[in-house]
């Protein structure tokens, strides 16, 4: 199965290594999730957006394109859409902040995912048909916000958007979010288990 692994992190996708000031655990979680998916056999397409100098904004041209329902203009944002069109599988690694995505992740989904290439507009009771062959997309992030108040306060916003608001909106039913919180708070055993857990998890990936 080929997955695209999309990292979104300052640090780029080279972050999980522990080196002080230049540390991710979103990218180390995303590394163990790689790992798995190697174990499995499943051909891993990695994408870093900030290493690529992934631009989220939508341009005027971005803009125009999506009402077309054309590829879009950006040639990083096209290849990306081909890579995501030939793609089985999807998994999203970020950091949460300020209780929501960073803004490539955003941009990933407002200019990748976009009309005419991820999904078309239907009618009816059936407003958008997935384009991809998406088995499933699985977000990994990480919080500071506990998880019980990120639901209180916050109606798990992250899963409402990405997951019900996007992808479960053009087809795509398997679905999972993978929340780790407060891990600045965690012991070095407790992020090496979540770490074993995530690996452990994709390398069951069918």
């Amino acid at each position: 199965m080929k997955v695209m692994l999309v990292v979104d992190h300052p640090y780029g996708a080279q972050a999980w290594d522990n080196t002080p000031h230049r540390r991710s655990f979103a990218v180390a979680l995303a590394h163990a999730a790689q790992l798995g998916l190697a174990d499995a056999g499943h051909d891993v397409d990695l994408v870093d957006l900030h290493a690529d100098g992934f631009n989220p904004v939508m341009s005027a041209e971005d803009l125009a394109a999506w009402r077309l329902g054309a590829p879009s203009p950006d040639p990083l944002a096209a290849d990306y859409q081909r890579r995501l069109l030939a793609a089985d599988y999807l998994v999203l690694a970020f950091p949460i902040w300020w209780e929501v995505m960073p803004a490539p992740t955003k941009g990933f989904i407002d200019k990748v995912v976009a009309k005419g290439v991820a999904y078309h507009e239907g009618n009816g009771l059936r407003p958008m048909t997935n384009a991809t062959k998406l088995r499933g997309v699985t977000l990994i992030t990480v919080m500071s916000t506990p998880k019980p108040l990120y639901s209180a306060l916050f109606a798990n916003a992250i899963s409402k958007i990405l997951l019900r608001g996007t992808f479960r909106k053009i087809g795509v039913s398997n679905l999972t979010w993978l929340s780790h919180a407060g891990v600045e708070n965690k012991s070095p055993a407790a992020r090496q288990a979540m770490l074993d857990a995530v690996q452990a998890r994709f390398a069951k990936l069918r």
